[in-house]
């Protein structure tokens, strides 16, 4: 069923914080984009919702097709959606959050989109593309991590 709207509309994203212990230090996944906006940046797993799936959905294959971890279990966090956090449009970002267990056995690895996927400290991150900085210091304020 095709509806044309007289208004524009956002697009939805939707973003991966997976965050682990080691030892007393936490580390976040974050993947190297190959593709530009922020080409060669590093960003949180994440893309475009498709038309023929949920949130949840969404954000378990984008953090499958860009690191290759699954089996994590991820709970929404917060919607991001200032105008300008995306140079491609207006996109509105559903960020989810989840923990990879000590005995994780799988290791991250890029793929798709993502040139790279490994784990970060938390305390020692790179700069990172769209609004994601924002969206960890948030994290970081908000959830018991």
């Amino acid at each position: 069923m095709n509806h044309i709207y007289e208004y524009h509309r956002p697009a939805i994203t939707v973003d991966a914080m997976v965050f682990r212990k080691r030892g007393e230090n936490l580390q976040i996944l974050l993947i190297k984009r190959k593709n530009e906006p922020f080409r060669d940046m590093w960003a949180l797993p994440g893309g475009f919702l498709d038309m023929d799936e949920t949130l949840e959905e969404a954000v378990q294959r984008e953090l499958k097709e860009e690191t290759g971890m699954e089996g994590i279990t991820l709970k929404q966090f917060k919607a991001f959606s200032a105008i300008d956090r995306d140079p491609r449009g207006h996109t509105i970002s559903v960020v989810f959050y989840g923990h990879a267990g000590s005995d994780q056995k799988q290791k991250p690895k890029g793929a798709d989109d993502a040139q790279m996927a490994c784990w970060h400290h938390m305390n020692q991150l790179p700069k990172l593309a769209f609004d994601h900085q924002e969206v960890l210091r948030k994290a970081l304020e908000s959830l018991n991590l």
